[in-house]
């Protein structure tokens, strides 16, 4: 739908991420834990979070940090683990790359998995026109905060959270809930198929880049069986002009 204004636009995109948020809160809190866990002091692990603004490459990094890794191995690990931004922000470019950089800076900031599953579903239905960013802003913001009030909770609670709660499962489980209404066709069923079966059998290569294995092998197939689609469709249409 058309949202009236910009305004209008915005409460909806953070009504629509909020209920997302109960994935990243569990992860949140284990990388509070683990940040005071490991030593370091509160001001530093809400820093941290706050420069890293992604929970996967943050809990790696610390985890270099105890084995007394070079600052430069944590740098490069922690740009493989975002790789897969850059397919994000190419995917998002046609709907907010007009937009002057003191939008676009922030907004590239605060970009997580939620927000962009979220808003290509909707920009990809032509739902949201010219209220795209005020959308988008709003998603990314509430992930923002949800993310690092998370952590700082986790800082605090420590060792009050008990282990058999299970919390990382929470996770995967708001990604199922985005994944499965965005499968409209073929092509996009292969590319989930494909990405997911790349993902768990490549769950073991360092620098998760068994994530990155799946997205580009879903990615890849996608195209492919869209290509096939499109090339049979072409023979079927000369046939019905001949036959008309």
């Amino acid at each position: 739908m058309q949202y009236p204004s910009a305004t209008q636009a915005f409460k909806q995109g953070a009504q629509s991420v909020l209920p997302l948020t109960s994935g990243i809160v569990p992860f949140g809190l284990i990388t509070g834990v683990t940040a005071i866990g490991m030593g370091l002091s509160p001001a530093d692990a809400i820093g941290m979070t706050l420069l890293f603004y992604s929970g996967s490459a943050q809990m790696v990094v610390m985890q270099l940090m105890q084995n007394a890794a070079l600052p430069v191995t944590m740098v490069v690990t922690a740009l493989v683990i975002n790789l897969r931004f850059l397919m994000y922000s190419a995917s998002l470019a046609p709907h907010l790359g007009h937009l002057p950089r003191r939008h676009k800076w922030p907004m590239a900031f605060m970009l997580s998995d939620q927000s962009f599953a979220l808003c290509t579903l909707k920009m990809g239905a032509g739902g949201l026109g010219q209220q795209a960013y005020p959308y988008y802003a709003g998603t990314a913001i509430t992930m923002w905060f949800g993310w690092n009030l998370s952590v700082l909770a986790g800082m605090y609670l420590g060792a009050g959270i008990p282990e058999d709660w299970s919390l990382g499962f929470a996770i995967p489980l708001s990604f199922l809930a985005l994944l499965i209404p965005g499968i409209r066709n073929t092509a996009m069923l292969g590319a989930a198929l494909t990405g997911g079966v790349l993902a768990v059998l490549a769950v073991d290569l360092p620098y998760n880049l068994g994530l990155l294995t799946g997205a580009v092998g879903g990615i890849i197939a996608g195209l492919a069986i869209e290509s096939r689609q499109k090339q049979h469709a072409v023979p079927e249409a000369h046939t019905e002009q001949n036959a008309s």
